[in-house]
C-alpha cells in the first residue's frame, strides 16, 4: 500500500517514542513536524530527518492526510479540531478531551468531514494485553467475575523536569494514567455500564525536585477509588493515586469462575502475562500468543491501514470517548454520592489476528 504522509503537532517528551515506532510501518511516513517552541520542533526536525514547520504552515501542508496531536492534555481537543477543520485525519494523545462536550464535538466534527479519529493509548495493541485477551477469550479463566486495576505512586515530581502538567487541568492520575487501564479493561471486558467512586487531594501544592524544589499548585484530584460495574457482568475496583509512596498491587488481576490472570502493566507492550488455574501451585508464565515489537505510533499505523481496507481502526474516537466518560464519571459520583450510570458505549476493539509479519496490522 502507498504511504500515508504524517504530520506531528507537538514535540515534547513522548513525541521521539511516535517517531521511534512510526519508523516500523512502511504505511506511514511521518514527513514534518511543528511545535509553538520553534527550537524544540527545530531539534526533532533534525533528530528525525523531516521539517520542521509552524503550526499553521503544517495544516495548511497539502502534502499531509493525517496529524499526530502530542500536545498537552487541555489543548488536545482545540488542536484535534484544527486538524480536522484543514480536513486532515487526527490521531491525538490521551485524552481525547478534558470534557465530554468537547470530546463529543470532535467526533461530530469528524463525522460532518468523512474524516477519522484515533486517539491513544495504542499499548493494548502490544503482545502483553492482546494475549491477555485471546486467554479471556478462549475461556482460560472461565467466566470473567471481578478484578483489581491499580496504578498508584508518589507522582512523577521527583523525577519529570516539569511535573505541574500531571496536576494541572487534563491531567491528574485519571486523565493521565487512567487511560491506560481503562481502555485496557473495555479491550478485554467490553464497555463500562456504571461507576461509583470516591476521589481526594492530599494536599494543594508540590515540589518540583528538577527545578530546585519550585512549588506548584495542585488542581485536580489526586486520589481516585471506585467500582467498574461492566455491561458484560463483572465488578473491577479501580485505584488511580498519586498518593501513595509503595505498594505490591499488581496492575490488573481479574478472577475468573475457573481461575485468575494477571494482566500486564498497560503502559506497556510486552510485558508478560501470568494465569492461576486449578492444579497449579501458583501463578504460571504464558507464552505469548501474538508478536513482540509494537511500540507508539501502532495506533496511528492502524487507522492508516483501515483506512486503505475501509475497516474500522482499532484506537477509535468512540472507545476514545466512552473512556473519557468513564474517567471523568469517578469525579461525578464522588460528589452526588451516587452510582453514575455512563451514557456512552464503544465496540470493543477487534482483536489482533495472530501471526502477523512485523510492522503488519492485518
Amino acid at each position: 500500500m502507498d504511504a500515508i504522509r504524517v504530520g506531528v503537532i507537538g514535540c515534547g517528551n513522548i513525541s521521539q517514542q511516535y517517531f521511534d515506532g512510526a519508523s516500523q510501518y512502511a504505511a506511514l511516513d511521518i514527513i514534518a513536524c511543528a511545535d509553538l517552541n520553534d527550537d524544540a520542533a527545530r531539534q526533532k526536525a533534525e533528530e528525525n530527518g523531516i521539517s520542521a514547520l509552524s503550526v499553521n504552515d503544517l495544516l495548511k501542508n497539502d502534502e499531509l492526510d493525517l496529524i499526530i496531536n502530542l500536545t498537552i492534555p487541555r489543548v488536545h481537543a482545540d488542536v484535534s479540531k484544527q486538524i480536522l477543520s484543514a480536513d486532515k485525519h487526527v490521531h491525538s494523545e490521551k485524552p481525547l478531551g478534558t470534557d465530554l462536550d468537547e470530546a463529543r464535538g470532535i467526533l461530530s466534527l469528524a463525522a460532518e468531514k468523512g474524516l477519522r479519529v484515533g486517539c491513544a493509548p495504542d499499548t493494548f495493541l502490544g503482545a502483553g494485553q492482546q494475549t491477555s485477551r485471546k486467554m479471556l477469550d478462549d475461556g482460560w479463566i472461565g467466566e470473567p467475575l471481578t478484578g483489581t486495576a491499580m496504578m498508584m505512586s508518589p507522582g512523577p515530581e521527583a523525577w519529570h523536569p516539569n511535573p505541574s502538567i500531571f496536576f494541572d487541568i487534563g491531567a491528574g492520575p485519571m486523565l493521565d494514567m487512567g487511560p491506560y487501564y481503562i481502555t485496557a479493561l473495555i479491550n478485554l471486558l467490553g464497555p463500562v455500564k456504571s461507576v461509583t467512586a470516591r476521589t481526594s487531594r492530599a494536599r494543594g501544592t508540590r515540589f518540583a525536585a528538577q527545578l530546585g524544589n519550585q512549588p506548584f499548585p495542585v488542581n485536580v484530584d489526586t486520589h481516585y477509588s471506585g467500582i467498574l460495574e461492566f455491561v458484560s457482568g463483572p465488578l473491577i475496583t479501580l485505584i488511580m493515586s498519586f498518593d501513595v509512596k509503595r505498594h505490591r498491587h499488581r496492575p490488573i488481576e481479574l478472577y475468573g469462575s475457573l481461575g485468575s490472570l494477571l494482566v500486564p502493566d498497560p503502559n506497556t507492550f510486552d510485558n508478560p502475562v501470568r494465569i492461576f488455574i486449578p492444579g497449579n501451585d501458583d501463578f504460571q508464565p504464558s507464552a505469548f500468543t501474538h508478536n513482540v515489537g509494537y511500540k507508539r505510533s501502532v495506533g496511528a499505523a492502524d487507522m492508516i491501514q483501515a483506512i486503505t481496507s475501509n475497516r474500522a481502526h482499532r484506537c477509535n474516537g468512540e472507545l476514545a470517548l466512552h473512556a473519557l466518560e468513564v474517567m471523568l464519571a469517578f469525579e461525578a459520583s464522588s460528589t452526588s454520592g451516587q452510582v453514575h450510570i455512563i451514557e456512552s458505549s464503544c465496540e470493543r476493539p477487534a482483536a489482533l489476528p495472530m501471526g502477523l509479519m512485523p510492522g503488519v496490522l492485518d
